[in-house]
Order: structure tokens, then sequence, then C-alpha cells
């Protein structure tokens, strides 16, 4: 039998290392750029045209190479950044593999122009497919000029799953961020399709950080700084009332490098647990320095995963950093733990006056008779777009003396206890309610009962419904949205004075693409700078919201990539989100009634647009097996 085996031809193994490495064009970028880094470059220009699939430019001020360094830089595994490899374990540079060169000429055609400070002419090479189609000398400045176009051109597959250009050059921008985050002092430019996206100057971490994200992140940020024989932290965290659901900003760095770490992650927000709202997360910027023999870099070719050798202590340091931080803030004072030796210091109470801790006096009437007369009901609410309108409150909360009187609600409360005794379900709560029908009421005019400003609770022949006003709210806007974007009839609300709103790099490709979604759905828009809108006009029905919020929340949640359909169903369920009634709104019995049979009228009654419960029925048999 002859052999089989034999060795890949480098062009094929070079393609191979290609599909792990180079993945879109911002793979690209993201080795380029980190190459000059490590070269030295003091100032790093980005261009890419079509998001990267037709050109690819990257220039550089640093060392630069020699002709013979230039040629051999593309062959795989070579490097100049380890010579051991025992060198693994102390890398201070971005890169160090070799792989990255070779895996970009597979797939690509590429031209680099080069020249070192000692020599007086440079060198220019071409490539196309890993082969070296010239190289010949050339005047050009001091550093490296790359120019990668036709990414993909031999392999059609991958080149036909490349997303659309809007997505890809989001994921341009985000690799170009993490870079230019971690390096302050170097001065970064980010141009596409001719137009300039960024130009950062060198200066401090917070002026790029203002400079990368807007100015608005600049009053948000909390200063972080600690060093110890383990690890040093440095960066900013953000103040509780800066977070946000959707599109935070959120980086850690270790020794320079972007990594992912779900498990750090959760350490920064368990000290936020209690001051912000349930979902909601805050922005951070956490630099690592750490002893590179602690830590594994080479697990995955992205280099995002990190290895810690002692990830229990880092996340203890991290944990207290951070809330030493946010407690600063906040005026509350550092817990000290050295306090041998220190003297106890009495508080000052002059004889003969009160003390501030004296115990406090219960006053109390001993002939308040609490059913002797009814509560005062609550004055007339303004309309909450329920179509109601006028009606005064009898939902705030419960009533004795309509109770014990016999009055309203009464009819609703002891309904149907005469009914026929059914089968003891398997859970408390029945099923979904068939679409399209309602649960049968008691009465003609049933009473409403709001619990705790989150719940509509009604008697139905069943048992007793309880509806979620918010999410009930939430689904009845969505189909509403719908079926007047259908009819083309969402109306535009103008503003009295228009918002300026700052938007960043993604944001403004995100909205070029989908800004006529936006204009179908009452929004006016004006362009006032390289990166600021004006709101002139809002959709109906949001008055009263920060419209500035919503409009990052609605970017964020926008795929361009998705159909226009699927853009307005997602557009529809943020603008309901944002404009439905809030939690802990008293409602009056009229509107809650509205709000249900407005509930009952759409196509789905069970389920919010992301899926969660709008009600459940308490069937009569539990409630009297509940009470023997």
């Amino acid at each position: 039998m002859s052999d089989v085996i034999q060795l890949l031809p480098d062009s094929v193994a070079n393609q191979i290392a290609a599909g792990e490495v180079i993945q879109r064009p911002a793979s690209v970028i993201k080795e380029l750029v980190e190459n000059a880094v490590d070269a030295g470059a003091r100032h790093i220009d980005v261009s890419v045209v079509d998001a990267g699939r037709t050109s690819i430019q990257v220039i550089d001020d640093g060392k630069g190479m020699s002709e013979t360094d230039a040629r051999l830089a593309f062959e795989r595994h070579a490097t100049s950044k380890i010579r051991h490899a025992e060198d693994l374990f102390n890398l201070r540079t971005m890169g160090f593999r070799g792989e990255a060169l070779p895996s970009i000429v597979a797939v690509s055609q590429v031209e680099l122009k080069t020249r070192t400070a000692d020599d007086t002419l440079g060198t220019d090479i071409c490539f196309s497919g890993s082969k070296v189609l010239s190289q010949e000398p050339c005047a050009c400045q001091q550093g490296a000029n790359f120019k990668v176009e036709n990414l993909f051109f031999n392999v059609p597959a991958r080149r036909k799953f490349l997303k659309s250009n809007a997505t890809e050059l989001n994921h341009v921008i985000t690799a170009f961020e993490r870079i230019a985050l971690v390096y302050p002092d170097i001065a970064f430019s980010l141009h596409s399709n001719g137009s300039e996206l960024y130009n950062l100057r060198a200066g401090t971490l917070r002026q790029r950080i203002v400079e990368v994200f807007g100015k608005r992140i600049n009053a948000d940020l909390l200063p972080l700084s600690v060093e110890t024989s383990v690890c040093g932290l440095s960066g900013f965290v953000g103040k509780p009332e800066s977070a946000k659901k959707k599109g935070v900003r959120q980086f850690f760095f270790v020794n320079g490098r972007y990594m992912r770490h779900p498990y750090f992650h959760k350490a920064v927000q368990s000290v936020y647990e209690r001051m912000v709202p349930q979902g909601e997360q805050v922005p951070y910027f956490i630099y690592f320095d750490i002893n590179p023999h602690d830590i594994d870099v080479n697990i995955h070719p992205t280099k995002t995963e990190i290895k810690f050798e002692n990830e229990q202590t880092v996340y203890q340091i991290l944990l207290a950093a951070v809330r030493d931080a946010v407690g600063t803030f906040s005026g509350a004072s550092a817990i000290e733990f050295d306090v041998e030796g220190k003297p106890d210091i009495p508080m000052f109470q002059p004889e003969g006056q009160p003390s501030d801790f004296a115990m406090p006096k219960v006053d109390f009437d001993p002939q308040y008779n609490p059913f002797a007369a009814s509560k005062p009901r609550a004055t007339p609410k303004a309309d909450l777009g329920l179509g109601v309108t006028g009606a005064h409150d009898v939902g705030g909360g419960f009533d004795s003396a309509d109770f014990f009187s016999g009055g309203v609600g009464s009819s609703a409360l002891f309904a149907g206890q005469d009914a026929p005794a059914q089968d003891a379900p398997d859970s408390l709560f029945s099923g979904p309610v068939q679409e399209g029908s309602a649960p049968e009421l008691e009465d003609k005019a049933p009473a409403h009962y709001q619990y705790k400003g989150k719940y509509i609770m009604t008697a139905v022949k069943s048992g007793l419904m309880v509806v979620d006003q918010h999410r009930a709210h939430v689904r009845v806007l969505y189909e509403d949205y719908l079926r007047r974007l259908s009819n083309h009839k969402i109306a535009s609300q103008k503003v009295l004075f228009p918002q300026q709103v700052e938007l960043s790099s993604k944001e403004m490709v995100t909205l070029t693409t989908v800004k006529d979604a936006f204009s179908e759905f009452g929004f006016e828009l004006s362009p006032l700078g390289a990166s600021s809108y004006g709101i002139n006009a809002i959709p109906e029905g949001l008055e009263g919201i920060d419209v500035a919020s919503l409009l990052h929340d609605l970017l964020s949640d926008t795929d361009a990539e998705s159909p226009l359909a699927k853009i307005h169903e997602g557009m529809a369920a943020s603008l309901a989100q944002a404009a439905a009634i809030p939690y802990g709104q008293v409602l009056s019995n009229d509107e809650m009634e509205d709000l249900t049979n407005r509930l009952f009228q759409c196509s789905n009654v069970n389920y919010t647009p992301d899926g969660r419960a709008t009600l459940c029925i308490i069937k009569q048999k539990d409630i009297e097996t509940m009470l023997g």
C-alpha cells in the first residue's frame, strides 16, 4: 500500500490558519494595528473602503523593516517577539505567534512599503494569495504602509458570508476602539470611504475615553487606582446614575490587551447590585497590570481569553477597588481595618442637652376606629393614553368600608363562591388564555383592583385574573404602533426646543442605514455636525420621555442587517417599552377596564413582544383549597 500522508503546501496551511486568525476585515485591522504598536509607532492611520472588503490601509511611523525582514515577515511563524518557549510566559507585546501576516496574504492581495531610520531607501513588496509578485526599492517614509485589497478573493465562500458594509464597519470600529483605548499616548485616525470617523490625539486616558465615546461620559467616570503585590488596577468605573440597559461601555484590559472575563464582570456588577435598577449595568474601563508569568494569553487565536493563576485573589482586589471608588464618590468612607492602638473617641454630649439618639416617643389615639369612615377618594387624574379621562380612582388600594358595607367590589369578591368544584390542577395558575377570547367576567361592569401599583386584579368566572399593567400596556402599544405603521398614520409631535444628541461612530453608521425607518415612526432628525443630530420631532405619545436616551437605545437594538419588517418590529417594541405606563402609577377603575379591554383585542394577549407573561388566572378551586 502506498503512503497517503503528506505535508500540506505552505499556501494551503496559511489558508487554514487564516480561517481562525482572519475572520473578517476587522481582524486584519486588529493584527496590523497591533504590529504597528509593537513597532513603537506614535501615529497610526487606518483607512477602509467598503468596510474593508475592498481595501484596508494601515500607515504607521514605527521602526520599519529592512529588505530581508520585509520578505521574511510573511513566512509562517516568523516573529521578532519571542526566541524560546519560555518567552511565552514573559510577553509584553501584542503579537507573538507569527501567524497574522502569512494568514492575511493567504486570503488577499497585499502591498507593503517600509523603511527603517538607518536606510535611505525602503522596500516595496507585493503579494497575491501567498505568492510574491515583486520586491523592489522605493522611496517612502520611515515606518510601514500596509495596503490589503480584495479580502477573501480566493476564498469565495468566506467572502460570501461577510455581512453588510454597515455591520462590518461596526466590527472595524469595535476593533479600532479596543486598541485606541489602551494607548492614549499614541495618535490614531480612522477613515471610511474618505470620511473621517476618528481623529484621536495623544493625551491622557480620560481624554481618550471622552474623544472616543463623547463628552457626556466624562461626568460619569469615577477614577480607580490600586497597587498590590499581586496586580495593579487603574482606570474608571461609572457612577450609579450612569447605568443603562443597553449600549453600555464595558472594557477589561490586561497588560495592554483587551479581554473578556465574565467572572471579573460579576465582581464589578455586584458592587452596584442595590444601587441601580435590575437589568441595568454601569460602564467601566479597567486596566490590569500583572506579572506575565501569572497569566496565559496563548489560549485562543483572537487572544481575548486569558487565564489567571490567582484568579480568586484578583477578583477580591477588583471587588474592593471598585467598592472603594464608588464609596468615595457617594461620601461613604472606606472601611478601616487597621484600628489597633487607635483610641476610641466618645461622642460629646453636654450635660442637660437631650441626646440625638434618645428613644423616640410614639403617640397614638386610643379612640381611633379605622372602620368608622371610608377613606377619601383620590383626585381626578390625567389621561394616560388609555382612552379614559376624568375617571375617579378606585384602584389605589383596598377600601375596608366598601368591603364591610357590601359596596363596590363586594359582588366581585364573593361572586362564584357556589360554583361547582373542579379537579385540583397541578399548578396554582392556569395556562395561557386562548387567543382572540377574553375570560368571562363576573359582572357586566366589573370592579378592578390595583395591587401595589403593579397588578390589575379582576374577578372572572373561573377565578381571579391578575394582569401586569406595564406589560399589558407594552403589548397594546406594540400592536398599535405596527397597525398605525401599516396604515402610514404614525404622526409626529414637534418639540418646542430641538434637543441635540451626540452619537458614537457605531450609532452614526446604524442611523445612516436605517434613517428611513426612524422617519416612518415619526422621528425628525437633522444633522448638526460630524457626530451630532438635532431631534426636531418625536412620535406622538412620547412626551415627558428622555428622547436622547431612547434614541441611543433604539440604535443599540437595531440590527441594520435585519429585514425592514424586523427593524419595524424591534423599534415598535422599544417605543412601546418606553411609552408604557410605569409600575407604581395609580389607575382609576375606568382606566384599568379600558386597558384590559384593549389587551384582549390584541392578537397575542398572553405575552409581551419579548416573551414575558402579561397575565395569569388563579382558579376558584385553588383559592378554596388554600383557604381550607
